[in-house]
């Protein structure tokens, strides 16, 4: 619940000599900061960074875990920024200090600001574009008002308008009905999708990191999807699937985010827990949705978030091109999992196989030992005439050359043996003809998130065009 007290703000670079402190508030009414206090102060420690306080009202012993849990969400999509957490009581042996370190030092992509789609506008937004520009004509409005609109571009649509529409006619001079045939030539016309160097998501290498720093699991696999347009907005869509890991329950361990931002409420109606739940055979890709510890991380960037509810804490499941992607997203992690959990099975079965037939040495190398004993000890005259290498096991035998334990080490050294070569055989066919392959993860130096996939059968390398 909120104090109404003003927030504090401490920031400053590196190497600055002074810290920027700013106390303000926000005029409700205007919907504009209300600043009470910015000044510089001296920064004798030469501390850098940022600060935020502020100050809210509520019930702690009630609502401990969630702001535990929000905290450790932000810790996962922003592994490159370190969270100190202090709660302090009025008995001093319920103080709470919690440190979430950084893991990273790699930024998210600054976005860069870019001109609104012609396909996202509404009638509102074109009124006020046109009170705002300083074109002159409407070919010159089209032009430079909206991304994805060449000159010709322009002229084709202004020439799809009607009669009463012309390139060199004041843009101002518009009327009501004419501002309707714009808005409804947008939403028919076909434009080239918006790129997504406007949006900043995490990065599927932060995604990565921050899984296994917060949750040390047996098993990740991420994937960023390529952005995407829906209504002509831009969104971006990267998940992560952990498997096992320290303080995650049984079953679905799903995380929600909306550009960056934990989303804790309202879970059941989301699009991500929908699809998850509904919409992804876990079977099918070697996960037991019940008895796993599976981490399902979602992450949605874009200009507009389909919000449902007053709160804005769930997203949408009606935006078809939103629930396609994160399904896309999630099959593509369970993909990389499946070939993992594959091999640690296959794995597995061979210890398994190898731990069985070291079991039964001690008896077979008994037996065998009884065997030969028995003929050994039987007259030259009455057994039957064996070759000359059968004659000298039988000599050493008696002669206690090769005892009991003797059959065992040769046993023991067979089955190495054939398991090394199961096991060579197995990593030729996979691709493999020397040492074990160790998954290494490079972060490309752009934010560009379109890769290109270079396969051979020992490695994969994928190159940002």
């Amino acid at each position: 619940m909120s104090t109404g007290l003003p927030i504090e703000i401490k920031s400053s670079m590196k190497g600055q000599n002074y810290t920027s402190f700013c106390r303000l508030d926000i005029d409700i009414h205007k919907n504009v900061p209300h600043v009470h206090l910015h000044e510089k102060r001296e920064n004798k420690t030469h501390w850098h960074g940022a600060e935020i306080q502020v100050i809210i009202e509520g019930n702690w012993t009630t609502h401990r875990s969630k702001i535990l849990h929000y905290m450790r969400q932000m810790a996962v999509i922003t592994p490159y920024a370190q969270f100190l957490f202090r709660f302090l009581s009025d008995a001093a042996d319920k103080n709470l200090t919690i440190k979430f370190a950084r893991r990273t030092d790699v930024m998210p992509p600054v976005p860069l600001q870019t001109k609104h789609h012609p396909s996202a506008v509404d009638l509102l937004l074109i009124k006020r574009l046109i009170a705002e520009t300083t074109k002159q004509n409407l070919l010159q409005f089209l032009q430079h008002e909206f991304v994805n609109i060449s000159k010709s571009h322009a002229e084709r649509l202004i020439g799809e308008m009607g009669p009463d529409f012309g390139p060199k006619m004041t843009v101002k001079s518009l009327t009501s009905q004419q501002l309707v045939r714009i808005h409804q030539l947008f939403r028919q016309a076909k434009f080239d999708d918006p790129s997504g160097n406007c949006l900043s998501p995490a990065g599927e290498y932060n995604l990565r990191l921050g899984i296994i720093k917060e949750l040390h699991p047996d098993m990740v696999a991420t994937h960023a999807s390529s952005p995407q347009v829906f209504e002509g907005h831009p969104f971006i869509v990267e998940a992560g699937i952990s498997i096992g890991g320290k303080d995650v329950k049984h079953g679905l361990n799903i995380f929600r985010f909306a550009n960056r931002i934990p989303l804790l409420f309202e879970q059941g109606a989301d699009v991500i827990t929908r699809t998850a739940l509904k919409r992804i055979n876990w079977s099918s890709y070697k996960i037991n949705q019940q008895q796993d510890k599976i981490g399902v991380f979602v992450s949605i960037v874009s200009t507009k978030i389909p919000f449902k509810g007053t709160g804005k804490e769930y997203i949408g499941d009606d935006i078809t091109e939103i629930s396609s992607a994160v399904k896309l997203a999630l099959k593509q992690c369970c993909l990389q999992l499946k070939s993992k959990i594959v091999k640690k099975l296959q794995a597995r079965e061979r210890q398994d196989r190898k731990r069985n037939l070291n079991r039964y040495i001690p008896d077979v190398a008994r037996a065998i030992m009884e065997t030969l004993v028995e003929i050994a000890d039987e007259s030259p005259l009455k057994r039957p005439r064996y070759d000359k290498e059968d004659e000298e096991l039988l000599e050493k035998v008696n002669s206690q050359e090769v005892t009991e334990m003797t059959f065992r080490d040769c046993l023991t050294q067979h089955v190495e043996q054939v398991d090394y070569e199961m096991a060579l055989d197995y990593a030729i066919q996979s691709g493999v003809s020397e040492e074990p392959r160790e998954a290494i993860y490079l972060n490309p130096l752009e934010g560009s998130y379109k890769f290109v996939d270079f396969q051979n059968p020992v490695f994969v390398f994928r190159f940002v065009p």
